[in-house]
């Protein structure tokens, strides 16, 4: 069976491929939240001009089978390019992150600015400062230039002001749900529930921000909330009940944006606690293949 261990020469082989600046493991296993069945995300940071036929040499020869490396943009804008593997019978996610990107996004995230973009496999969008919390929480295999290391003393502990710009955006909740409103005199079940859903994981986003914790995708991200570590007063039960009963009738709906609307949030006044200094995200195997490493 594959182990961490096992992918450090791994890397350093990807390092050796003209333009792999560094490569890290991320995901659950980078955070200790892994099953026995996980995959392996491999998170390949690089240049622009990184040579990929290299690299594809190079992953073949530790893969089971022939690798395949995606030109660039061919997984979509935000989550780039990479390959599927298999190692020693083990799914291994080579994730290629462009390094000036990278570094555009860390410091997009210690000043406080972030923006969601439209992704496939990424309902709500993909959040751009993602990049900052994957090399936050990743574990570098193969550093050789400090690449990772010197971004990550920029980006933990979690920034304050990306905290307090994730809660000032819990505005647009009210927005989206007086927007539904109107949807929901129309029976309009699709608008209502994309509205809801919507709002309540912006919400989510809000608590873990609350709480310092990383976001790197939208799975788990409403269950995780209420295994933060902070009192979240229920918040995850109560936003899946409501979203799990719609309704299809205007009283159902109405009823339910009201639900919505009345979720806890956090506290924009409360101070960063000091338990999350680590920027680590919360328990739960939240990765979603193809996208953050």
């Amino acid at each position: 069976m594959l182990a961490d261990l096992d992918l450090r020469p791994f890397a350093t082989d990807l390092s050796s491929v003209r333009g792999v600046r560094a490569v890290a493991l991320g995901g659950s296993r980078a955070r200790g939240t892994h099953h026995p069945d996980s995959d392996f995300d491999l998170g390949l940071y690089v240049d622009g001009d990184v040579d990929r036929v290299s690299l594809a040499e190079v992953a073949s020869r530790w893969s089971d089978g022939q690798a395949t490396i995606a030109p660039a943009g061919g997984w979509g804008q935000w989550v780039d390019s990479g390959a599927w593997l298999t190692v020693q019978g083990v799914a291994v996610d080579l994730i290629l992150r462009d390094v000036q990107r990278v570094i555009e996004q860390c410091e997009r995230a210690v000043a406080g600015q972030f923006q969601f973009h439209t992704q496939p496999g990424h309902p709500l969008g993909f959040l751009d400062v993602a990049y900052a919390g994957e090399v936050a929480t990743c574990v570098p295999l193969s550093d050789p230039s400090g690449f990772l290391r010197s971004l990550t003393e920029a980006v933990r502990p979690y920034p304050d002001p990306l905290r307090r710009a994730m809660l000032e955006n819990l505005w647009q909740v009210d927005f989206l749900l007086d927007g539904a409103q109107k949807g929901a005199t129309q029976r309009d079940v699709g608008y209502v529930a994309l509205c809801a859903s919507t709002a309540t994981m912006l919400l989510a986003h809000g608590w873990h921000a609350s709480a310092g914790q990383w976001v790197l995708n939208e799975k788990g991200l409403i269950p995780n909330v209420d295994r933060l570590p902070l009192d979240t007063h229920g918040f995850s039960v109560r936003a899946s009940e409501l979203l799990s009963s719609l309704g299809s009738v205007p009283s159902a709906l109405l009823e339910t944006i009201d639900g919505v609307r009345e979720l806890p949030r956090p506290d924009p006044q409360a101070p960063h606690s000091d338990r999350n200094v680590r920027g680590r995200t919360p328990p739960g195997d939240d990765e979603t293949r193809g996208s953050a490493p």
